[in-house]
C-alpha cells in the first residue's frame, strides 16, 4: 500500500517536485586529494570516483573552520564561523534550525549512523529521529555493544585500541586485529544498510553515514595496510618556508608539529590511506541498496560525499588539522543524483565551495524554502550545468587551539590562497594552480608585493567589525585575543 501511495503521488506531480532520498556519506578527517579520481598516486577509491563521474566533484571545497566541532556546526546550520560566533574548537549550543531538523519537519525520516556530530550537549539528536552511534573512541555506544556481543574476548573498542598501542590523535598505525566485519567502518556501513532496508517506503529518507575513519586511530584491515606499505607512497609537501631543523622526530607536546619520516611516516600513510580504501569498499553495497530502494519507490535520490576537515599527514611538518593549508582545509566534496534530477554528469569545479553550501542545496532539492539567515549557497544551478560562479572569495579561520601561533585567517578564490596569522601578522600567498602543494610562499618573493597587498586589502575588509579587533577597515592588527567563541557575533561582510 505504501508503495502504491508513492506511485500515485508521482503520477500527480512532476518528478522534480518529489522530495528525493538523501544519503550523506561523511568520513572524518579525510583529505581532499585522497581520491584516485583526482590523481592520488596510491589510494584506490573506485566507488567514490564513480560517484564523481556520475555527478560533480568540487576540487576546491573547503572547511571554513578545520576542526571537528566548528566544521560540523557549520554543516548542520549553514552558517559561517564569523556569523555563528564559533570560530575554533570549543562547544557552543546550536540555537538555529539544523539541516536534519528542517528535513524532519518536511516529512523526512532522518537517521544518523556512526560517529556523532560532536556538538553540545553530546546526546542531543540535532533533528535526527533515530541514531545508531559508533564513534570508535567511546565505550558503551551501539558499536561498542555490538563488538562485545560478537567478540566478548575483545573487551570492547577501548581495550582493542590499548592492545594495539594506538591513540585517537597521533600517527602510530597498526592493522586491525579482529575479523574485518567487526571493524567500526564495516559496522557503520552494515548498520546503514539495515536502515535502508527497514525505512518506511512512503517517507523520503535522509540518512547520514558518519564514519570515524580515517581520523586516528589508524587501524585499517591488514590487506589494505600491507598493500599500501608495499606501495611507492608520496613524499609529504615541503614548503620553502618551513624550519625543518626545528621540528622534532617525536613531535611536540601538542602533537601538531612533527618531522615524520622513514618507516613511521610510511606506516602512518598506510594506516590513513588504508582506512580511506576500506570506506570506499564498504560504501559500495550501501550505495547500491540506497539507490535501488529509491528506484523501487519511484523516488529520486541524491548522494553527497564530504568530510569535516582534512589531515596534514606530515605536510610541512604538521600532523592533525586546524591549519589553513590544503591537507587540513581542502576537503572532498562530491554530489551525485538520479537522472530525473537532471544534474550534468562529470562536472569538475575549482571554484571555492564549503560545508555551509550543503544545507541550502539539500533543502532546495527537498522543495523546502531557504532560511533567510543562511550563509551557504545552493549549488543546484551549477549541478544542472550553469556556468555561474557560486562565490568570488571564501574566508576560513581557526582560533587558538595548539597555540597562538597556530591561529589563522585565510582567503581563497580557488586559484590563489592568502593566509594571515593573527598572532604575529605573518602573511603567506600561494598559487594553487601552479603550486597545489603550497611549497612556494609567494609572500617571500619581492616581485609579488603588489599581489600580497591586494589580498591584504581583502582581508582588512573581511575582518572589519570583528569583536577581536583584527581590523579597523584600514589595516590589520596582530596580537589581539582570539578565543574560539566570540564575545558577540559579527556580521557577514565579504562576497
Amino acid at each position: 500500500m505504501a508503495l502504491l501511495l508513492v506511485t500515485l503521488g508521482l503520477l500527480l506531480c512532476p518528478a522534480h517536485a518529489v522530495p528525493p532520498d538523501i544519503l550523506l556519506l561523511m568520513p572524518d578527517q579525510m583529505r581532499g586529494d585522497s581520491l584516485s579520481g583526482v590523481g592520488h598516486p596510491v589510494v584506490r577509491t573506485p566507488t567514490l570516483d564513480r560517484l564523481a563521474r556520475e555527478g560533480a566533484l568540487f576540487r576546491r571545497a573547503y572547511t571554513t573552520c578545520p576542526s571537528c566541532i566548528p566544521a560540523r556546526f557549520s554543516l548542520l546550520t549553514g552558517l559561517f564561523p564569523q556569523t555563528s560566533g564559533l570560530v575554533g574548537y570549543a562547544p557552543m549550543k546550536i540555537t538555529h534550525p539544523t539541516l536534519p531538523a528542517l528535513l524532519a519537519g518536511a516529512g523526512y525520516a532522518t537517521v544518523l549512523v556512526g560517529r556523532n556530530m560532536h556538538q553540545d550537549p553530546p546526546n542531543r539528536d540535532l533533528g535526527y529521529q533515530q541514531e545508531f552511534l559508533g564513534s570508535t573512541y567511546l565505550s558503551g555506544d551501539d558499536y561498542d555493544r555490538a563488538l562485545l556481543a560478537a567478540a566478548p574476548e575483545s573487551r570492547g573498542i577501548r581495550a582493542v585500541l590499548e592492545g594495539l598501542g594506538l591513540t585517537t590523535n597521533f600517527w602510530q598505525a597498526k592493522p586491525w586485529a579482529l575479523p574485518d566485519e567487526l571493524h567500526p567502518t564495516a559496522w557503520i556501513a552494515s548498520r546503514a544498510r539495515r536502515v535502508v532496508a527497514e525505512a518506511e517506503v512512503a517517507k523520503p529518507l535522509f540518512l547520514t553515514a558518519s564514519f570515524y575513519a580515517p581520523h586516528p586511530p589508524l587501524f585499517p584491515p591488514r590487506k589494505n595496510f600491507d598493500r599500501l606499505l608495499a606501495s611507492a607512497l608520496p613524499a609529504p609537501a615541503r614548503g620553502d618556508w618551513v624550519n625543518w631543523a626545528g621540528l622534532l622526530p617525536d613531535g611536540n607536546k601538542a602533537g601538531n608539529r612533527v618531522r615524520l619520516e622513514g618507516e613511521r611516516l610510511r606506516q602512518a600513510q598506510a594506516g590513513y590511506f588504508g582506512l580511506i580504501e576500506q570506506i570506499d569498499a564498504e560504501v559500495a553495497p550501501l550505495i547500491a541498496d540506497f539507490t535501488a530502494r529509491s528506484e523501487r519507490a519511484g523516488r529520486p535520490w541524491v548522494i553527497v560525499l564530504t568530510t569535516d576537515h582534512g589531515e596534514m599527514l606530515g605536510d610541512h611538518g604538521y600532523f592533525r588539522k586546524c591549519e589553513p593549508y590544503e591537507g587540513s582545509s581542502n576537503i572532498p566534496f562530491i554530489v551525485a543524483a538520479s537522472a530525473d534530477l537532471k544534474f550534468t554528469a562529470g562536472q569538475r569545479s575549482t571554484q571555492p565551495v564549503c560545508l555551509e553550501d550543503i544545507m541550502p542545496t539539500l533543502l532546495e532539492l527537498a522543495g523546502q524554502p531557504r532560511p533567510a539567515h543562511l550563509d551557504g549557497v545552493s549549488l543546484i544551478s551549477f549541478l544542472r550545468g550553469a556556468t555561474n560562479r557560486v562565490r568570488t572569495i571564501l574566508h576560513s579561520e581557526h582560533a587558538n587551539t595548539y597555540g597562538a601561533e597556530q591561529a589563522f585567517h585565510a582567503l581563497t578564490d580557488g586559484r590563489s590562497k592568502y593566509i594571515w596569522r593573527p598572532a604575529d601578522g605573518t602573511e603567506q600567498l600561494f598559487d594553487l594552480e601552479s603550486d597545489p602543494r603550497e611549497e612556494r610562499d609567494l609572500a617571500r618573493d619581492g616581485l609579488q608585493r603588489d599581489a600580497v597587498a591586494v589580498w591584504r586589502t581583502r582581508m582588512i575588509r573581511q575582518l572589519a567589525g570583528r569583536p577581536e579587533g583584527f581590523s579597523d577597515g584600514a589595516q590589520l592588527f596582530a596580537g589581539r585575543p582570539y578565543p574560539p567563541v566570540q564575545v558577540r557575533v559579527a556580521t557577514k561582510l565579504l562576497e
